[in-house]
Parts: structure tokens; C-alpha cells; sequence
């Protein structure tokens, strides 16, 4: 015979009105149909209590990276904003993805991601590996409309290179790396990523990264001179 569930404890950091509650039904009303909010159970009402006090987790992308690794994002969202955790311009949608590359060389080590505007979360990484930071960008853009497309869901994505979305539009990773032993596994991938540009149309808005006005995109890896 299956014992009496234990007792949980909820918290809601950013909700409607964030606090301590004693059921699932009561912290559901607080977070239901809140951008960005922020919650999690606890086993006992003084664990829940001391993590409200304390405040929110920081997200894996969210904490301070070593240097040369990425933004470090603040934990709270501007006052003026409920949909995310990162400090967005009114201009830039939260649901949305951004991606960037970063490669040092040319060609180099190359890696690219992908970070969830709305949460600060890196929810894709590829690398490193030898590259240009051109193919970085290309191919950051497909992984997220794949992405998307398994997931079923239609998000915007943000890309602070005009020419990896002309190449993602034309369909065709116009590169100039050479083929060789050591550029064979990513020249497999440009070709996976072609063939399934070919096959799936463009079904969510590229939009471009607008660095002058907004600063560095959210999925920066932080290594520019």
C-alpha cells in the first residue's frame, strides 16, 4: 500500500505575487500566464523559507563564466520587463532564441550556441571545433530552426551576422575552408544542415542583432579585441 505523499513546500520568486505557498494549486495561480517567472518545491517549510530569502537560482548561463566564456547575465530583469531575466531592450521579443559563434582564428577553434531570451538559459552548444566564426553563425541559426521544428514550437531567433542569414536564406553555407582530414566532420555537418534547409522551410522570424544600439547579443562569447 502506497504511503501518504509527503508534504511540499512551494516558492515563488517572480510570480504575480511571490511568496511561500502550501500547494501545488496555490503556486500555479501565482506563476500561470507569468513571463519569466520563477519557482521551485521544497520538502519542508524552513528549506522553502530560506531559498525565498534567498532568492532566485542563476541559471547555467547566468552564473560568471571564466574569462573569454560568455556574458555574465544579471539575475533580475529590468523593472520594466516581466518576460525575461536579461536586460532586453523594449524592441527585442523574449520569446526568442539568439545565437552567435565565436572563433579564434581564421579559420581557428570554432564554437557556437544558442541562449533562451526569456530564461538566460544556454539551451544549445556546439565545439569547439576547426571552423570560421562565418560557419559558426550559419550553422547556429539551422540548429535553432531544427530545434524548433522537433520541438514544435515557433520562436524568434537573433543573429548578429548579415551574412550567416543571407546564407541560411539562400540555403547554400557559402564557405571558402578548405577540405581536409581535419575539416571533414564539420563539412559533413554544413552539408546535414544544407540538406535540411533544402527539405524544411524558413517557419520562424531571423531577425538581425542590432549590436550599435542594443549592445552584445545575449549568446556573445565575450572574445572580442
Amino acid at each position: 500500500m502506497a504511503g501518504k505523499p509527503k508534504p511540499k513546500f512551494y516558492v515563488v520568486w517572480r510570480g504575480h505575487e511571490p511568496g511561500v505557498y502550501a500547494t501545488w494549486e496555490q503556486c500555479e495561480t501565482q506563476v500561470k500566464g507569468y513571463g519569466g517567472a520563477a519557482y521551485k518545491s521544497f520538502p519542508t517549510f524552513a528549506e522553502a523559507q530560506a531559498a525565498f530569502n534567498a532568492g532566485p537560482p542563476v541559471a547555467t548561463s547566468q552564473r560568471k563564466r571564466p574569462k573569454g566564456k560568455g556574458n555574465v547575465f544579471p539575475e533580475n530583469p529590468p523593472e520594466d520587463r516581466h518576460d525575461t531575466v536579461l536586460p532586453l531592450p523594449k524592441a527585442v521579443t523574449a520569446n526568442a532564441w539568439a545565437v552567435d559563434a565565436a572563433c579564434s582564428g581564421n579559420p581557428g577553434q570554432m564554437e557556437y550556441r544558442g541562449v533562451d531570451l526569456a530564461t538566460g538559459a544556454e539551451v544549445f552548444h556546439f565545439g569547439p571545433t576547426l571552423g570560421t566564426n562565418n560557419i559558426g553563425e550559419f550553422l547556429a541559426i539551422v540548429h535553432a530552426l531544427a530545434a524548433f521544428h522537433k520541438q514544435g514550437i515557433v520562436k524568434t531567433i537573433y543573429s548578429d551576422s548579415r551574412i550567416a542569414m543571407g546564407w541560411v536564406r539562400k540555403g547554400h553555407c557559402k564557405t571558402t575552408l578548405p577540405h581536409n582530414t581535419k575539416t571533414a566532420r564539420l563539412h559533413e555537418i554544413i552539408s546535414r544542415a544544407e540538406a535540411w534547409l533544402s527539405k524544411h522551410p524558413l517557419a520562424a522570424p531571423i531577425l538581425k542583432w542590432k549590436t550599435e544600439q542594443w549592445g552584445e547579443i545575449p549568446a556573445d562569447f565575450g572574445r572580442k579585441h
